[in-house]
């Protein structure tokens, strides 16, 4: 990889904000929202990075940023990737240190009067995020899981992914589409043969991806395009709209003031 690449896949993955930045974006906003993405360091196959989860989770919480008044953070880069642990190069941590590096990054916010936190998702083996929401909503706290599989559902319509989200699972024509319109660099000759496609996997948590694909791939990454990319993350960032007027709510600020 040339510098620039490099220099272009490091400025994807970090705001470049000042803390005077911060302090003007946040006046006069009534309840400020941090967007925290949240990837992991995984195989996806030959031809897509061991960062991609990361790199969509980013690309994602940039298109967001850029459409709404929220503090965006850098991303957890190393989460739950235990399913891949087979491929040379996967790096895990435990779900209970990603609970606690969340909820300590919530409250850390919380003390600076942050107090809405949303965790952009780039990774479906992070089920403990949905834990760490449920748990912050009962206490009172804001804390909101983005993508929805109803927004990605959306997403798919409008960018005319011909992949259903069964049998996109993995370094796919969502991963595929979504870096080569945003880090199109990045993404390595191999995806247009690479399809396989293995819809019946009841038993991937005990047994974990190996059991299903010796390529480490699962969907249609041949399907992929930069336009579909593109689409992609406009849907998703038109979907944000809902969570953000729900996170900023006078409903939802009167909850937390009561917790």
């Amino acid at each position: 990889m040339s510098g620039s690449e490099i220099r272009s896949a490091t400025y994807g993955l970090l705001p470049a904000d000042t803390t005077q930045d911060v302090r003007e974006r946040g006046a006069g906003v009534a309840t400020q929202v941090a967007v925290l993405p949240v990837g992991s360091f995984e195989q996806h196959g030959p031809y897509l990075p061991l960062a991609t989860d990361t790199l969509v989770a980013c690309a994602i919480a940039r298109e967001i940023a850029a459409a709404y008044p929220v503090h965006l953070l850098p991303p957890v880069t190393i989460a739950c990737s235990h399913e891949h642990a087979a491929w040379p190069g996967t790096v895990s941590i435990s779900s209970v240190t990603l609970h606690a590096v969340v909820q300590d990054i919530a409250a850390s916010l919380r003390r600076s009067g942050v107090e809405a936190l949303v965790l952009v998702n780039g990774h479906g083996g992070n089920y403990v995020l949905g834990n760490a929401v449920q748990e912050s909503s009962a206490r009172g706290e804001r804390m909101a899981l983005f993508p929805a599989p109803e927004d990605w559902e959306a997403a798919l319509e409008r960018s005319g992914v011909e992949t259903s989200l069964l049998t996109d699972m993995h370094a796919g024509e969502i991963e595929t589409s979504i870096l080569l319109h945003a880090h199109p660099e990045l993404v390595r000759p191999g995806h247009e043969s690479a399809d396989f496609v293995a819809d019946d996997r009841r038993h991937l948590l005990t047994l974990g991806m190996s059991a299903y694909t010796d390529s480490g791939v699962i969907g249609r990454p041949s399907l992929g395009s930069a336009e579909k990319g593109k689409e992609l993350l406009a849907s998703l960032a038109d979907s944000f709209g809902t969570y953000f007027s729900l996170l900023t709510s006078d409903a939802a600020a009167g909850a937390s003031d009561s917790a």
